[in-house]
Order: C-alpha cells, then sequence, then structure tokens
C-alpha cells in the first residue's frame, strides 16, 4: 500500500537530488511509489493511533538520503534535525474548576538542516517541512507565557568542511502564578543528526526545567510549575566534509559571528580563527 505523508516526504528527497530541475508536477511525482508493510510504524492500519507525522514523516527523508548516498556520496547532504519540534502548551485540569486561565496554543520550532556538499546548512530551518517558527510576540499574545530568550545554539551545528545548521535556545516561563502543560513528542535526543563525508554530527535535541536534576525525555507530559523555567535546545544538522578542509576565513567569521566557540574551533577544526 503506498504511503501517505511518508511517501510525500521521501519522494520530495528523493527529487530533491534526482530532478531536481524539474518542476513540481503529477508527472514528475508518478514515478516514485514508496511502499511498506502493512501495520510497520511507516504503514499504520486502522484502528492503530497515529499522531506522529512531525516525527515519523519528517525523519523519513534521512533515511531516503542515506540511501541516495550509497549511490551519489558527492550530492548528497548530511542528516539534519529533520523533525520539527513542536511543543503543545496548555492549562492544566486545575485550572476548569478553579478558575483559572485556560488556553491552548501548539508551537513548532526548528533544527538545523545538514551541510551540503558545497554550502553550509540552514540554521532554525525546517527541512522537509518548510514550516515557520512560530514567533515571540505571537505566543505570547495567545498564551500566557513569557519567551525569555529564543537565539541560535552556539556550536550545535556538526563540523565539516561545510557547517551543519545550528539550532536554537529558547527558554520560557509562565507568564502568570499558575502551571501549564507540555505535551513532548521530539526526536534527535539520544541519536544527533549524523554527518558525511568526514563531517562531524550536530549537536543532540535537550530539554530541561530548572531546579531539576535529570533532563527531560523526548516524550511525555510535562507540568511546568510557576517560577520555574523550560529551556529548550533544537538540534543541530551534521557537517559535510573533513573539518580540516574548512575555509580558514568562514570559520574566523563563525567565531566572529557567535556560531562557534573559539573552544569549539579548536578541538572540532584544530586551529585558532
Amino acid at each position: 500500500m503506498p504511503l501517505n505523508y511518508a511517501t510525500a516526504y521521501a519522494v520530495f528527497a528523493m527529487r530533491c537530488i534526482i530532478g531536481s530541475d524539474i518542476p513540481n508536477n503529477a508527472g514528475s511525482l508518478e514515478p516514485f511509489v514508496v511502499t511498506g508493510p502493512a501495520n510497520c510504524i511507516l504503514n499504520a492500519q486502522h484502528p492503530a493511533p497515529v499522531a506522529m507525522r512531525h516525527t515519523l514523516g519528517q525523519m523519513t527523508p534521512d533515511l531516503v538520503f542515506g540511501c541516495l548516498h550509497q549511490a551519489l556520496p558527492d550530492r548528497v547532504p548530511a542528516e539534519g534535525a529533520s523533525t520539527m519540534y513542536d511543543l503543545p502548551l496548555r492549562h492544566t485540569a486545575d485550572a476548569v474548576t478553579s478558575g483559572g486561565t485556560e488556553f491552548a496554543i501548539e508551537l513548532v520550532h526548528n533544527g538545523g538542516t545538514g551541510a551540503r556538499p558545497q554550502r553550509d546548512g540552514l540554521s532554525a530551518t525546517a527541512y522537509p517541512s518548510g514550516v515557520f517558527g512560530s514567533q515571540v510576540e505571537m505566543t505570547e499574545a495567545a498564551a500566557p507565557v513569557t519567551i525569555w530568550r529564543r537565539e541560535l545554539r552556539p556550536d550545535s551545528g556538526g563540523p565539516g568542511a561545510y557547517r551543519g545548521g545550528l539550532g536554537q535556545s529558547i527558554e520560557m516561563t509562565s507568564a502568570i502564578d499558575e502551571p501549564f502543560l507540555v505535551f513532548l513528542s521530539v526526536e534527535r535526543i539520544a541519536h544527533p543528526a549524523k554527518g558525511r563525508a568526514g563531517g562531524g554530527a550536530g549537536a543532540p535535541g535537550r530539554i530541561r526545567v530548572s531546579g531539576r536534576n535529570n533532563d527531560i525525555p523526548g516524550k511525555c507530559e510535562l507540568c511546568i510549575n510557576p517560577g520555574e523555567r523550560l529551556y529548550f535546545e533544537t538540534p543541530g544538522g551534521g557537517g559535510f566534509g573533513d573539518p580540516a578542509g574548512r575555509n580558514p576565513q568562514t570559520l574566523a567569521d563563525d567565531v566572529d559571528a557567535g556560531l562557534v566557540s573559539s573552544k569549539a574551533a579548536l578541538k572540532h577544526y584544530g586551529r585558532k580563527p
């Protein structure tokens, strides 16, 4: 049985490498058919519950790129963050009975894409979905939360002759004296995006809450109490090519811009910028 979103993303990944100059149309898509065994994770059958398109579907192109890399090693980008960091937020059940603030919002944030054979990866950019990240002002206007920080995450892009795109560091709290819930289902926490052709892996995602000793797993229901700060860091993309081959001036520019620290430049690239 042909797959749904997984098919679309897989075909899109193939067309980025093969026939990328052909306009997107029914004829150019028809030759590609992706199938999977019924009841596998990418081809769930009714009545199996499904709600992971933003992870499973988004990760499928990296699988396809890995296959294409074996045939076209000089044309396939490194792995990227791929999965979107969807963060559904809402009030707790107590708010309904206590007269508290009721709200629901789903934030979308992105990590970095993998470095390409001739260019760096894109920072804080969704691929393959192209979904634009949730903006701070809109988030604070629609939900009782305060975003204290949203910035590029230094050193998160995998080292290489071409560097992986950077992820983001985002910090938020409740804007009122009430807790809120976060429903987490993200990837690249334990398995960061791999580099290609000698490039290094990007930084994995990370989720933390102030005052708690352990990092938060990628899949859970999380309650953020008043006064606590939620920190989440989206993954970086993998690098492409031997880091020793990176242009010295480009590396120096990265350090000057705060994208790569001097310590990371020495550790991964073997030189001071």
